[in-house]
Formats: structure tokens, sequence, C-alpha cells
């Protein structure tokens, strides 16, 4: 494997590294752009910043809250800042798949069928709403967040590169929704949960909103925008941080190998594999956005409860008792020692090793 891949080898203690702590420019600019989308955004930075670690960690998001917390005005200004197109489909029980997708239609005066692409194909594309749509329409996302293409006629059709769909789903309403299917939900790097802004962010946004509200300016492009996902693709992940990684994945679907043999009773389905994936490759973005280009444990700590609680299943005891997903999460990340960081500081800069904890 390159340098910069996942590293092989089984050691407890690593030599440092030689990396620098820093990354420059793609981290100014990343930084830049999330400045730019808090001119418009109050308060909401959690959600702002995973959806920012999604579209560098080249995966989807899923944003969950009750309406009017700007979960739509953030994506529609992050398309804006970072000069992707922008689509929004708003899901309702009346959906078809060719509705999203794109279908074939026949033109009489020609005797022949043309293909019309649906809004899936732009940049960012926004499913308002996703769990109000039965399973046929949301199946047909299905495709499209895995291979990024559209299959129409016997013809296959590559989506724009960047490419990122962002999910909203109100977490009240009961009624005319149609829940998130496991396969479905584990094609989203990340499911967020956005909570009402506190009183001081309100003020804030009754300042900024209630006149005229502000404009945000493009400060990147989808040139850019690749040239930092391969940027990611290039931060060091250690061999033990790895590790780490896959004990906690591992802890969901063997919880009595791992120091929490009482999971077992809540647990029916643990995280796929997916999940190592997403954290790794959301840890290298978050480690990017932070000015490094090595991945901490903190990193894959802080992303652990957005990328691996949507994907656990529960069983039927755990759902009648109240318990949820992510304090299973938080229960396996407690049972679970991360490694230790240790700091050694040469005349060249700063520089992490890590040891087994």
């Amino acid at each position: 494997m390159a340098e910069s891949d996942l590293p092989g080898g089984h050691g407890d203690e690593a030599a440092p590294s030689t990396r620098g702590a820093a990354t420059g420019e793609p981290t100014r600019l990343l930084r830049a752009a999330l400045q730019e989308v808090s001119t418009v955004i109050v308060g909401q930075d959690q959600m702002v910043e995973r959806s920012m670690v999604a579209l560098i960690a080249r995966g989807h998001c899923l944003l969950e809250g009750v309406p009017g917390i700007a979960k739509t005005l953030a994506v529609s200004t992050l398309a804006k800042v970072t000069g992707g197109s922008f689509a929004r489909v708003q899901f309702t029980p009346d959906l078809v798949p060719s509705d999203i997708v794109g279908t074939r239609i026949y033109h009489p005066s020609t005797e022949q069928f043309d293909v019309e692409l649906g809004p899936v194909f732009a940049n960012f594309v926004l499913a308002d709403e996703i769990n109000r749509a039965p399973a046929k329409v949301q199946s047909s996302l299905l495709e499209v967040m895995a291979e990024k293409q559209v299959s129409l006629g016997g013809t296959t059709y590559p989506l724009p590169d960047p490419f990122i769909v962002i999910a909203t789903q109100n977490p009240v309403e009961s009624e005319g929704v149609y829940p998130l299917p496991e396969a479905q939900r584990d094609r989203f790097l990340m499911k967020v949960v956005v909570d009402h802004p506190r009183a001081h962010e309100e003020m804030e946004i009754l300042r900024r909103m209630s006149a005229r509200p502000p404009e945000p300016h493009q400060v990147l492009d989808p040139v850019t925008l690749k040239e930092l996902q391969r940027d990611a693709e290039r931060v060091h992940v250690h061999q033990l941080i790895a590790d780490y990684v896959v004990r906690l994945v591992m802890a969901t679907r063997e919880p009595e190998n791992y120091g929490a043999p009482e999971l077992r009773r809540v647990l029916e389905v643990g995280a796929s594999p997916r999940a190592s994936l997403g954290l790794v490759a959301a840890a290298r973005a978050l480690a990017l956005i932070r000015g490094r280009d090595y991945v901490l444990p903190e990193d894959v700590r802080g992303l652990a409860r957005d990328v691996m609680a949507h994907r656990l299943v529960l069983t039927f005891d755990a759902l009648a008792d109240g318990v949820t997903t992510t304090q299973i999460v938080d229960r396996v990340l407690a049972a679970v020692p991360p490694p230790r960081v240790i700091w050694d500081d040469p005349p060249g800069g700063e520089h992490a090793a890590m040891a087994a904890g």
C-alpha cells in the first residue's frame, strides 16, 4: 500500500510520524468555505461541518430534525459557497422513481425515444423529507448513491463529479411517512441529528434574517472540490487507528468479545463494513478541516455517533425499553479503549506517534 493508505503491520507502538502538523492551502480553503456558510447559517455549526465532511469524504448525509431549523437553507448555501449545481426534490407519497432519475419519452414526430434526465444530475441533491416517499421511490436512489450513476433504457449515465445526496427527515410526524429501510440508511455516510438553536442564536437569527438575509459568496468550485477530496484521501491513518475503527465496529457485532456483553440483548444487527470505511473516510476529511494530515483517535470518536448509530438495528426488547442507537454507540466507545497518542517535538516540527491503549 502507499504511504498515505492504511498501513500494514501489527506493532503495538509506532515510530514517530514524519508528517507535518498542518496541511496549508487545503485547510485554509475548507475553513474559508465553512466561514462563508456561517455568514448565513446561525448556530448549526455541527450540521454544517458534518455536511462538509461528507462532501470531502465522497459520502452522503442524512439530516434529521424538526421543520424550520435551516436544514434546507444550509444545503443550498453550501452548494452556492462550493460552486456546485443544486437540485431540490420534495419527496411526497405520490412521487414515482422517474420523477427523480428521469425517464424515456416517445416523440411521435421522430418515432424515437428521447431520454429526459432527472433532477439527480446535479452536484448537490437535496432529498427533502425523504421518509415521505414509499420504498419504491427511496430505492431509486440506491444506484445513484452507491454507484453514482443512473441506468435508463439500457444506457448508463454517470452523475456529475463531485456528487452528494443530502436528505432530510422529520422525526416527529408518524402519519404518512415510510421509515428508511436498513439498506437505504446504510448508503448514508452519516446521520446528523439537528436540534433547535439556543436563545442567543435565535436572537442572532432574528437580527440577521428578519430584514435582508445575507447572500453567500462562492469560495470553491467543483475542480477545487475534487482536489480537496484527493487531499483528504492522502491524510495518514496509522495502523493502530485503523485497528481502533475495526474494534469499534466489531463491538456492535460481537459485544461480548469487547467488554460489553449486555449489548447482545439489545442489538439485532451490528454495523456493516461500510461503517469501517465510512469512519476512516470521514476521519480523514475532519482531520484535513482541522489542519492535520494525520488522523487522531479523537477524530474517530467524535464521528462515531454520526457514522455508526443509524446503521444499527435494535431488538424488539430494546425498542420497548426505549433504548436508542446513540446510547449503544456511547457504550461501545466506553468499552473499547482508543490508542494513546504520544507527542514528540523534534526540531523539524510537531509529530505524533501512537501506542496501543
